[in-house]
């Protein structure tokens, strides 16, 4: 990850601290939605359950509750889903369906021993810069909003939540001149080794590389070596819902045709772009990233939220979470 962060870069300027500020000045309160769904797992419920009710629900996420120490422990992502399939579809030992009679407490318990991390959150009252901080060092998507007196969870935040009110709210504050640079000159995203899969590789090829690389996209290059696609870590579920990870050979090009409702497509920006169109149009597109393309459409590089928020918020204030 590069960033301009020598003294004379663009994010060191007075006004580039604008929304730096304004996230200083508004609480995680301020961005929870009026109305929202929130759906919470017992970890005594059956993994394979669980999943399903995450497609059902259309959330990507849940927290998860112990009734035992009456207590959030952690949560039940899509990233547990691809470790499932990652580590069991190539067992001799333990077949994929036996794994489905798993509780998620077991699952948690036995295979992430020595892995398991404590629950990250955040309380009401902390401010979103701080919320944009912990989102980012712990390289996590999902950030709970937990009540400190009732310990009930009101929200979970995410970098595309936060982006879009600073999106709304942020449009009465002066613009930081570094929004008319490009992505290029100012150095925000991946531009190095950047990971991508081939549309005639197996699923199981891209869940290698979203375990190994700990990425949350790939690309999808044709013999050309052209973006065609962008399968997600999203896009795995859905292997829950329509019950076909019993065959994780299909090519990710079948996988994208299979899909069964519409998710983001392949959106693309050029090297040459400011930070500002990409910033709008990663927001009215409610997307995570946009692949960077050359004029050939050959991959050059990710644009992701983080990449967005860091430059945004962090950078300016001298932090660099991305590589923390």
């Amino acid at each position: 990850m590069m960033l301009g962060l020598d003294p004379e870069s663009d994010f060191q300027s007075p006004d580039a601290e604008v929304y730096m500020h304004f996230m200083r000045s508004h609480c995680c309160y301020d961005a929870i939605p009026t109305s929202c769904k929130l759906v919470v797992f017992d970890i005594s419920l059956e993994i394979k359950k669980a999943f399903v009710a995450l497609v059902a629900n259309g959330v990507r996420a849940a927290p998860l509750w112990d009734s035992k120490t009456q207590s959030f422990v952690g949560m039940l992502t899509i990233t547990d889903f691809i470790n499932i399939l990652h580590r069991y579809y190539r067992s001799p030992l333990v077949q994929i369906y036996e794994v489905e009679e798993h509780k998620i407490e077991t699952w948690r318990d036995v295979y992430l021993q020595g892995s398991l991390k404590p629950l990250v959150y955040i309380s009401p009252s902390n401010s979103l810069f701080d919320a944009v901080y912990s989102l980012i060092k712990h390289k996590i998507h999902r950030l709970p909003v937990i009540e400190p007196v009732s310990g009930n969870v009101l929200h979970i935040l995410t970098h595309k939540r936060i982006l879009k009110f600073l999106h709304i709210f942020g449009s009465t504050i002066p613009k930081p001149h570094f929004l008319k640079k490009t992505v290029q000159e100012l150095c925000v995203g991946t531009f190095r080794d950047v990971a991508v899969v081939h549309e005639t590789a197996p699923i199981y090829a891209a869940l290698e590389i979203f375990v190994d690389r700990r990425v949350s996209a790939l690309p999808v290059i044709n013999d050309a070596g052209r973006v065609v696609g962008l399968y997600s870590r999203f896009d795995v579920i859905h292997l829950a819902a329509q019950k076909t990870y019993n065959n994780l050979d299909i090519s990710v090009r079948e996988a994208l045709q299979q899909r069964t409702v519409c998710l983001e497509g392949v959106l693309t920006c050029y090297p040459h772009e400011t930070m500002e169109n990409i910033i709008d149009r990663i927001t009215e597109e409610q997307v995570h990233r946009l692949v960077l393309v050359d004029e050939n459409q050959y991959p050059r590089g990710i644009v992701s939220l983080s990449d967005i928020l860091q430059a945004l918020v962090l950078t300016p204030a001298g932090i660099d979470a991305l590589r923390s």
